[in-house]
């Protein structure tokens, strides 16, 4: 059973989350920022990863430290369903087209966190939401999960369509990364470790 459950408590947050690498991509997401749960929810339907989530933080101060939060615990939640990574494909890629927007990922579960972000939107907010939160989400994700991720977008102009493009092709990466492989025998490394 490749499952987590995680509750990570701050002055600044608190945030509860369960995982099922192994789900149907069902979610129950609520942060109480109505586009980032949007976000989540692609991400779980397009990753197969059932999910659920409970934030609530600090939002007199801003919403940064809630995105950037959600960010940590699921990438903490995916490597503790993970375990050793044992028979996991380890690495996965998608470029995903939203219309006019076309973006790229890739992602590597090697135990070291390296992050890549070539995003860049044409506005700073879509609706109430800061766009240079998603770089901290996925910087938060990438470093508690310990992975290597590279974000491109190719080209595209709408930002609602650029962020889901994002969550929903580095999901399907993410989806392929940790399939596990019939015919991989124990740890996708000639070292032996992730």
């Amino acid at each position: 059973m490749r499952k987590a459950v995680i509750t990570r408590k701050t002055r600044e947050t608190e945030i509860s989350l369960a995982l099922n690498l192994d789900g149907s991509g069902q979610c129950k997401i609520a942060s109480g920022i109505g586009f980032f749960d949007h976000m989540l929810e692609l991400f779980s339907a397009h990753s197969l990863i059932d999910l659920e989530i409970s934030a609530d933080g600090d939002f007199f101060v801003d919403k940064h430290h809630t995105v950037e939060d959600v960010g940590i615990v699921l990438g903490q939640g995916l490597a503790e369903a993970m375990g050793d990574k044992s028979g996991i494909n380890r690495y996965g890629y998608f470029t995903l087209p939203m219309d006019e927007t076309l973006a790229t990922s890739v992602v590597d579960f090697s135990g070291r966190p390296a992050f890549v972000y070539n995003v860049n939107f044409a506005t700073e907010r879509i609706g109430d939401f800061d766009t240079e939160l998603l770089h901290e989400f996925w910087q938060g994700l990438v470093n508690s999960a310990a992975c290597t991720l590279h974000l491109q977008l190719n080209y595209g102009t709408n930002g609602h369509h650029i962020a889901e493009a994002i969550f929903k092709c580095t999901a399907r990466a993410i989806r392929m990364a940790i399939e596990k492989n019939p015919r991989q025998k124990g740890i996708p490394s000639t070292k032996g470790k992730l």
